[in-house]
């Protein structure tokens, strides 16, 4: 009846594992006893989990990603002791390899799917529609689904943790390793079924941000005066639908593979594992610049108002973010130079990604020439900005001899790479968060976070980050290779004890920022105005902080200029009487949560092979969905025959 379920399943035996469930459910049940004390429970339904309003789906994207930053994080800190442990000659750590492994692949997952990306969508839930002044996104409930999808796949590979066990097999989950033979357990099928629910929701998002920036602007906006922000927004969402859709159909064939005993990447009977790794690939370097494009727009944002000038030649800026969004799907193969495919196609992907670094190059310089001679105020969001630029060139700079085959050669695999993907990762991605973060949070919540706990924060993040990955491109070429657990080398033990204070250090960094939260809240009395508190140049400082639930009572009508709000600012006649425009707001649903537990269900007994519940829950997601279209159907056809008999009667 419960399918491969046992008993068993739960680890009981794994005290760390043990520890960390009961501790997780000491706060849920603090968390529920709390919000029942002070009668909340009726609040949050209606007014969060089932709003359509895309600012609090954005802010409940970010809040999760803050969570799963946190057991990310838990994750690097487990690993890191234990290699420092394990290159000791006196302890030989406190994981095994089986627990070890287990950790590594759901670091690398969390990180980038249920991390960094969320909180990129977040930002953008939050931002767009009021720089380009539309009210809501093109389809409300659409942004709700994908927001409950994503927290599917949040639930799952949380629950790996404690039923079951998790892919043993890297984040990437190279075949053979992850076909059946060689990963018999669930933890392939937690990985496939959890990335695969929050890669489609991720795939309906795109496509909503790109009806929405290029049907939904407000008029006289142009597309070639949008906010920076919203240019790099508007082609990342086009690698969405275009990589989004490659990851999904690697990972169905995978699953025909565990599931069906089919040999799409088998070694034998025609498969071929290369195939897997070319796809993913193919999916996975674009990622990394649906990762990163959108920080670029938000530190072009930061840039031009902190250095109180407009941004050095904004043409540059968009066709450069334009010729990155083209040649993300042009350098995939250079992280497999060493699959023997030849010189001519190595030497072909080696000289893209050394081309790809020249828009990358030219953004640099735009904000360098933005503050050149600029009226800097130096805050904690100007500090995160500067520390980006210095640490993701360094990163990029290793990336370009990665781009060398034969440099490739010799590093590949080793901790040079990790050390690399990191410098652009925290350095670009996550300093690109949390300085969004920042800037826009007088308008998200209304009040300022303590610029100084934000200081201290960045100091030490910066300082922990250097003392953690300097070192591991010093071990990449003494020749230690990814994912060691057990027995290392003793020769490495020193630089592995400096990584190991390093991580340390960015822990006391996070820390910080929780501080800066709490002190923030504490003293948020001292709003702000409510009206331009950055100086900001973009439509979103032009109504209130927070917006309202309808953004604009007046749709903004501008002029064709890139510094929109500037003009408004300086030209509006304030005696002049405003004619307000009627409102239409899309009402809250629980139909999207609904679909969201179906699924759940759906995926949960997918991998433990409950094929009657897998019956039940499929057959339940698609009445749901059926409902959904047709009451939402009539809802729309009564609205419009009612505007026609007012129009009518008038």
């Amino acid at each position: 009846m419960f399918g491969r379920l046992k008993i068993s399943d739960i680890p009981y035996n794994e005290p760390i594992i043990i520890f960390t469930f009961v501790f997780i459910a000491l706060v849920s049940i603090i968390t529920v006893s709390t919000i029942s004390y002070f009668g909340k429970w009726k609040y949050l339904w209606y007014n969060w989990l089932t709003s359509l309003d895309h600012k609090k789906i954005g802010i409940m994207y970010i809040i999760t990603s803050m969570v799963m930053l946190l057991r990310g994080f838990i994750d690097a800190i487990m690993m890191r002791t234990q290699q420092m442990l394990a290159s000791s000659s006196m302890h030989e750590g406190f994981l095994s390899s089986h627990h070890y492994n287990q950790i590594i692949t759901v670091h690398g997952v969390i990180m980038i799917i249920f991390m960094a990306t969320p909180f990129i969508i977040g930002l953008m839930n939050i931002i767009i529609p009021l720089q380009i002044g539309s009210r809501d996104l093109a389809f409300p409930f659409l942004n709700s689904l994908s927001f409950w999808l994503f927290i599917v796949g949040v639930i799952l590979i949380n629950l790996s943790l404690g039923v079951g066990e998790f892919a043993q097999t890297g984040w990437t989950a190279y075949p053979p390793l992850s076909e059946k033979t060689y990963s018999p357990g669930v933890g392939v099928d937690y990985w496939i079924w959890s990335i695969q629910v929050s890669g489609i929701s991720t795939t309906i998002t795109g496509i909503n941000f790109i009806v929405t920036i290029l049907f939904m602007r407000t008029p006289n906006m142009s597309i070639m005066n949008m906010p920076v922000f919203t240019w790099t927004t508007l082609c990342t969402n086009v690698l969405i639908v275009i990589a989004f859709p490659i990851l999904a159909v690697t990972i169905m064939l995978l699953t025909l593979d565990r599931y069906l005993g089919m040999h799409f990447f088998t070694q034998d009977l025609g498969g071929n594992p290369m195939m897997y790794i070319n796809l993913f690939w193919s999916w996975g370097h674009p990622e990394v610049y649906i990762l990163v494009l959108p920080v670029f727009g938000i530190f072009s944002e930061v840039v031009a108002t902190f250095s109180q000038k407009s941004l050095f030649n904004y043409k540059t800026l968009i066709f450069a973010t334009i010729a990155i969004t083209i040649l993300a799907f042009c350098v995939w193969l250079h992280h497999f130079f060493t699959m023997g495919a030849g010189s001519n196609v190595n030497s072909f992907f080696g000289i893209m990604t050394m081309i790809i670094a020249i828009p990358t190059g030219v953004k640099v310089f735009n904000w360098l020439f933005t503050m050149y001679k600029g009226k800097i105020i130096v805050n904690s969001i100007m500090l995160w900005t500067t520390g980006f630029i210095i640490t993701f060139v360094i990163g990029g700079a290793a990336g370009v001899l990665l781009s060398l085959p034969t440099a490739n050669y010799v590093l590949h695999n080793s901790l040079f790479v990790v050390a690399h993907f990191h410098n652009v990762i925290i350095g670009g991605v996550l300093f690109g968060c949390f300085a969004g973060a920042t800037y826009w949070f007088p308008k998200i919540f209304g009040f300022i976070l303590n610029d100084r706990w934000g200081k201290i924060s960045f100091f030490l993040w910066i300082t922990g980050f250097y003392i953690a990955f300097m070192p591991l491109y010093i071990l990449g070429f003494m020749g230690m290779t990814r994912r060691l657990s057990q027995s290392i080398d003793l020769d490495f033990h020193n630089l592995l004890t400096i990584s190991f204070i390093g991580a340390l250090v960015i822990m006391f960094g996070i820390i910080s920022q929780v501080i800066q939260v709490i002190i923030s809240i504490i003293n948020r009395n001292n709003n702000i105005s409510h009206n331009d508190p950055w100086n900001g140049r973009t439509l979103e400082w032009l109504t209130s902080s927070p917006p309202p639930a309808y953004n604009f009572a007046i749709v903004p009508q501008i002029r064709d200029t890139i510094d929109a709000f500037w003009y408004i600012k300086k030209n509006i006649n304030n005696n002049k009487k405003l004619k307000y425009q009627s409102i239409s707001l899309p009402k809250n649903t629980s139909f999207s949560i609904i679909i969201a537990i179906f699924i759940l269900l759906l995926s949960f007994s997918m991998i433990w092979y409950i094929w009657w519940l897998s019956c039940i829950s499929l057959l339940s997601t698609i009445v749901a969905i059926i409902a959904y279209s047709v009451k939402n159907k009539e809802y729309y056809y009564f609205s419009v025959n009612k505007i026609k008999s007012i129009e009518n009667n008038k």
